[in-house]
């Protein structure tokens, strides 16, 4: 299992050279991939391919960029030339976002979030790997078009799919998924059985899975832990990921993190291993002094690095 970390679960950076910092840091410590989140900060498509010329060895992935308010023809570009500027080293992860967010933020339809994914995938996906596409559904009607960028693979993407409808279309359309508040049980019976199955119906190569935890290292876990409650809470109250916490039976966010010493990080780690977690992404809750450099160092040793 790979790991790596995420950038702005708990919000966004001060400047692009903090982001570009902690990419040097990540790489340094050597874990595998560096994910980041797209809120209401950067975009982290553009902030990638810029990191991917500062940093040269480590993946570099989105976690994840909304699908609602780009045409897939336009993320598709912006995904590959990010791909080019990173010598292949980026994964595009992809996700609705929220009912909240689309409707009532940007005024937008969330009426079929299952069909939009499915129609998305249908022209992003042929896309990325360079080929022209001819589709016609609902919402999109793409024709005749292909976008050329010499030098590059095609670019592997994941879609944040936790409901049993959106691991199916994952399963057969992409190549897994990346998510986050869903515990190791959920994990197991629910998110990598079910992309799993409909990756091999489809035909397809075993998914990618991404699970995002928060995670601190620390002497004194009930503190943090509280902490780390406050700080997410509105991701306990989107319906989304109130699906998995109540799959997992937890009241909240602070019952998935993994809070605590070496001995209980590594347990709780290897949980999500076995539970079929191929690439762990590691949200360090800097939620005491020194908390941050001391997870980090913590996941550089697990890691091998």
């Amino acid at each position: 299992m790979k790991i790596g970390v995420m950038l702005g679960a708990d919000g966004g950076s001060d400047s692009i050279d903090d982001v570009v910092a902690a990419a040097r840091e990540v790489e340094a410590a050597g874990l595998s991939n560096l994910w980041m989140a797209n809120i209401f900060s950067f975009d982290a498509i553009s902030t990638l391919a810029i990191v991917g010329r500062e940093v040269d060895r480590i993946g570099l992935g989105t976690a994840v960029t909304p699908t609602y308010p780009r045409h897939p023809t336009a993320l598709a570009q912006q995904a590959m030339t990010t791909a080019a500027a990173t010598q292949d080293r980026f994964i595009l992860g992809i996700g609705l976002s929220h009912q909240v967010v689309i409707e009532n933020m940007m005024g937008l339809s969330y009426a079929q979030p299952a069909r939009h994914m499915r129609e998305y995938l249908e022209v992003l996906m042929p896309l990325l790997r360079g080929e022209q596409v001819n589709f016609d559904g609902d919402e999109y009607r793409v024709h005749g078009l292909a976008i050329t960028i010499g030098g590059i693979k095609p670019v592997p993407t994941v879609v944040a799919a936790l409901g049993p409808v959106m691991l199916r279309v994952a399963g057969q359309l992409a190549d897994g998924t990346n998510t986050w508040m869903v515990g190791p049980n959920t994990m197991k019976d629910h998110i990598v059985k079910r992309i799993s199955a409909a990756a091999k119906e489809a035909g397809r190569d075993e998914p990618t899975i991404v699970g995002g935890v928060p995670i601190v290292l620390t002497n004194h876990p009930d503190e943090c832990r509280e902490r780390i409650g406050k700080g997410l809470t509105m991701y306990g109250q989107l319906p989304s990921y109130r699906a998995m916490l109540d799959r997992e039976g937890v009241d909240g966010p602070a019952d998935i993190a993994i809070v605590g010493d070496e001995n209980t990080l590594r347990g709780e780690i290897d949980r999500f291993r076995d539970a079929g977690v191929t690439d762990f992404n590691a949200a360090i809750m800097d939620v005491e002094e020194g908390a941050r450099e001391r997870t980090l160092e913590y996941l550089s040793k697990l890691a091998g690095g």
